[in-house]
């Protein structure tokens, strides 16, 4: 009697290890993440950040490099512009912490390529994930010496880059700019693109698109105008291209917002550039505010 309790008790373990082996391997939720939807080209999520129809809340990422971190104010205005021009009301931010990739520069291939391996917010049920990367390196082909460097630039329908080590050089260059200020002229730019800004998922009204720097605006004082602007990709085309090379819609140039910082200041203007009308205009017919 006392082997046969033994051995089914020994079965009854065995049965107990196997289920819970057989549960360790279901859970792993990280391979099971539908990453599609946030693959898309620039400007296709749209409609879906600006209106509540799809996704009433947005979670946005900020992954930085070590030391680059965005100041807290850049991170408030941000939210206060989103809440400015999109129904989203619910906007959570999370942080996450990288070690440095030890470039000297980077493509937007190869910030794309540091994206797919640290990022872990995607859409999810209502939820509309966003990420932004704070590099510690420049893009590829800056001259700071020449004043030829990018600040920031988007590159899928809800990623964009900071390179924050460049904000910081601008930066200190004049005593009355900070990095805020050039944080927060650049987030906002690059998700104007994001909120399809100009003819890049959300149709133009009127007619306000440079016709020599394509997705951009005419309109004088606004954040969208094409002075703003330094080294678009060619045509109206974003995503993947030809050698499935990525390349950005809009790469922001840290010579032109400096110089719009600096004739903010000197006017005794606020340090941040509002979208023009016609670009308001826009995002309203495409269910914003």
């Amino acid at each position: 009697m006392k082997i046969l309790q033994l051995c089914a008790s020994l079965c009854a373990l065995m049965i107990v290890m196997s289920c819970s082996k057989s549960d360790d391997k279901d859970v792993e939720p990280s391979s099971n993440v539908d990453k599609t939807a946030n693959l898309l080209g620039t400007g296709k999520s749209a409609n879906e950040i600006l209106s509540n129809e799809k996704f009433n809340k947005l979670k946005i990422e900020i992954a930085y490099v070590v030391g680059f971190k965005p100041k807290r104010q850049t991170i408030d205005e941000l939210e206060r512009y989103l809440k400015l021009h999109t129904f989203k009301e619910n906007i959570e931010i999370v942080y996450l912490e990288l070690t440095s990739p030890d470039e000297d520069d980077l493509t937007v291939q190869e910030i794309a390529d540091l994206e797919a391996e640290n990022r872990t917010v995607y859409n999810d049920g209502e939820t509309l994930g966003i990420y932004i990367y704070f590099a510690d390196s420049p893009s590829d082909g800056d001259d700071l010496e020449e004043g030829f460097v990018t600040l920031g630039a988007v590159y899928r329908n809800t990623s964009m880059v900071i390179y924050e080590r460049t904000v910081k050089i601008l930066a200190g260059r004049n005593l009355l700019i900070t990095d805020a200020d050039i944080e927060i002229a650049t987030v906002n730019h690059e998700f104007g693109h994001l909120f399809g800004l100009v003819n890049l998922g959300t149709p133009a009204v009127n007619d306000h698109e440079d016709s020599e720097a394509a997705n951009h605006c005419t309109t004088e004082g606004c954040l969208m105008r094409a002075k703003l602007q330094f080294g678009t990709s060619s045509g109206k085309s974003n995503g993947l291209i030809a050698k499935n090379e990525l390349k950005s819609a809009c790469s922001l140039s840290g010579n032109s917002v400096l110089k719009m910082l600096e004739s903010n200041t000197s006017k005794g203007l606020r340090n941040w550039v509002p979208l023009g009308e016609e670009c308001v205009i826009d995002l309203n017919a495409n269910g914003g505010r």
